[in-house]
């Protein structure tokens, strides 16, 4: 399945959560297997993602559309095309009451190619991962660098 809302939890054990509406076909699997996976895609895999988002697997066979793979837990399938791939045990299932489920996964393996790193560290400006504005309803992806992290802000520390 497509899915937009995606967040980091945990940084060690690694975690991640995926927050999906419970009408979707996607979550009686990920409640079976225990497992989920998040692929990020890159922008040249836009026509296919919509695809996916467009239609449920209720009513679609959609397994064509990727070449899947399956790594250590052999039940959440991931995409090959995918520049990064994340397979996660279900950790921990919080229904909100408002017709959604956050899904909470400890990152068992990760996976991508040494094309999309930097000096042994991912490359977002490689991966040039899809992103989706809920608002517009549009496809994004990122742009230039424009500062680094943990240090621009302390320039304020010196007009002080």
């Amino acid at each position: 399945m497509t899915i937009a809302w995606c967040s980091v939890v945990e940084r060690q054990p690694p975690m991640l959560s995926v927050s999906c509406a419970d009408t979707h076909h996607t979550n009686i699997g990920i409640k079976k297997h225990q497992a989920f996976s998040v692929n990020i895609p890159s922008e040249d895999m836009v026509e296919r993602v919509d695809y996916i988002g467009m239609y449920s697997g209720k009513k679609v066979d959609k397994s064509q559309v990727f070449e899947i793979f399956y790594g250590d837990l052999e039940n959440a399938p991931m995409i090959e095309e995918a520049p990064v791939n994340m397979e996660c045990k279900l950790i921990n299932t919080v229904v909100t009451g408002k017709g959604h489920e956050i899904f909470i996964g400890e990152v068992i393996a990760a996976y991508a190619e040494e094309i999309y790193f930097t000096d042994g560290t991912l490359d977002i400006t490689k991966i040039k991962p899809l992103a989706y504005s809920t608002g517009q309803q549009k496809y994004l992806t990122t742009g230039d660098i424009i500062a680094s992290a943990w240090s621009v802000g302390k320039n304020l520390v010196k007009k002080r």
